[in-house]
């Protein structure tokens, strides 16, 4: 990869900072944000309604965005939603369930709010039991707390891809062939996972997976919810309106098929295009690229700051076993204060507090005041791991 060339299609980056928090939100390529203004400039139309060019330009790119991030994941364009981010997808799936006295759900203490808290709200609403698989401290499970929480009862299992606050990899193929044996749902959180390396949904083999499409260079306001095609007639939109039906009288409507049905109103039609654009950027670049390069930096980043005395690495110690999403904490410093004096001192952005993970780091690792987390993208550089740990000596 030529990390120059990449850096030049970042306008952003000609400013003076050095970005680490792309677990909470990538950069945006010139590229994508041209798309985007193209929208807006040349074609600015709705979309599946008008007869007329623009209408018809605008409704050709749309469709043409849904064809390219399908092709991305290797699954048909009919499976593949834009939603507004990866908690709507997710909260798309939960709201479909049809839950029953004598359910269960299983989840675990390793997720996101954003892939606990729905099915926390579905349990209290249905009175339905919600299994927690507890993770190690590192992230780590072990398979037999699943294999003993999922049974006949379980509708659904939850679990991320990985970790945004420890950059664990889980073993979801694991998880998904046990849940399917028990004739159980999966919904694969995977904000962390698509923009940090390959995925054939195919070979996965979950039922659902959502992600944000601006954690991988899309614009924010963009998600992606892949729905198994043979489960789109018994799942249930999640909101009902213009653009999503077949036929409507005074009394009865019929739904539309493909990702028409679970896309309401006018969508995000300029997001969908920067979303395309965005994953054939990664396309040209290579997934398998910027997992490799983004293993050397995630290397490197840890070396350093093991040698560093005081300073506290939590997550996998092993980069194979991890994505560039490094927690740490220092002695005498809050999170904040952490990433306060990294932005004074050098201009280094990351993020500090609970990375929307209490559960995690409340009950598991015990951090009450969270921790402070750099992230990496593959528009980073070895001279930018350099600085930041320069800076955390400066600090130690």
């Amino acid at each position: 990869m030529d990390i120059k060339a990449i850096r030049n299609d970042f306008k952003i980056l000609g400013k003076e900072v050095i970005y680490l928090d792309s677990a909470a939100t990538s950069l945006t390529p010139d590229c994508v944000v041209a798309a985007v203004t193209m929208y807006y400039s040349e074609y600015n139309a709705n979309i599946e309604r008008g007869v007329y060019s623009f209408s018809q330009e605008a409704s050709r790119k749309y469709e043409e965005a849904h064809a390219k991030v399908a092709a991305f994941f290797n699954v048909d364009e009919k499976e593949i939603i834009f939603t507004k981010n990866c908690t709507y997808g997710i909260n798309l799936i939960a709201h479909s369930l049809k839950l029953e006295k004598g359910d269960t759900i299983v989840t675990t203490l390793l997720e996101h709010h954003s892939n606990y808290l729905p099915w926390l709200r579905l349990g209290n609403k249905y009175g339905v039991e919600v299994k927690r698989i507890k993770p190690t401290i590192d992230g780590f499970f072990n398979m037999k707390d699943f294999e003993a929480a999922i049974d006949s009862h379980t509708k659904i299992v939850a679990v991320t891809h990985v970790s945004n606050c420890l950059g664990t990899i889980v073993p979801v193929q694991e998880i998904i062939a046990l849940a399917h044996r028990k004739h159980a749902l999966v919904l694969i959180d995977g904000a962390q996972s698509a923009p940090h390396f390959s995925i054939n949904l195919k070979d996965l083999g979950c039922d659902f997976f959502s992600c944000s499409g601006h954690k991988m260079l899309g614009p924010t306001g963009t998600g992606i919810l892949y729905i198994k095609e043979a489960l789109h007639e018994s799942t249930e939109p999640f909101e009902i309106g213009g653009g999503m039906i077949d036929e409507v009288d005074v009394e009865h409507y019929t739904l539309a098929q493909g990702w028409e049905k679970f896309e309401a109103g006018t969508p995000n039609i300029a997001g969908g295009v920067g979303l395309g654009a965005a994953v054939q950027y990664l396309k040209k670049i290579g997934m398998k690229n910027i997992e490799d390069y983004e293993r050397k930096l995630t290397r490197k980043m840890i070396e350093g700051m093991k040698t560093i005395k005081n300073l506290v690495i939590l997550g996998p110690q092993d980069p194979e076993k991890r994505t560039g999403v490094v927690p740490f904490k220092i002695p005498n410093m809050t999170p904040h204060e952490i990433a306060f004096t990294l932005d004074e001192i050098a201009h280094i952005a990351i993020r500090s507090g609970f990375h929307c993970c209490h559960p995690l780091l409340k009950s598991i690792l015990n951090e009450p005041d969270g921790t402070a987390r750099a992230s990496l993208y593959f528009y980073n550089t070895e001279e930018e791991v350099d600085i930041f740990l320069d800076a955390l000596k400066e600090i130690l």
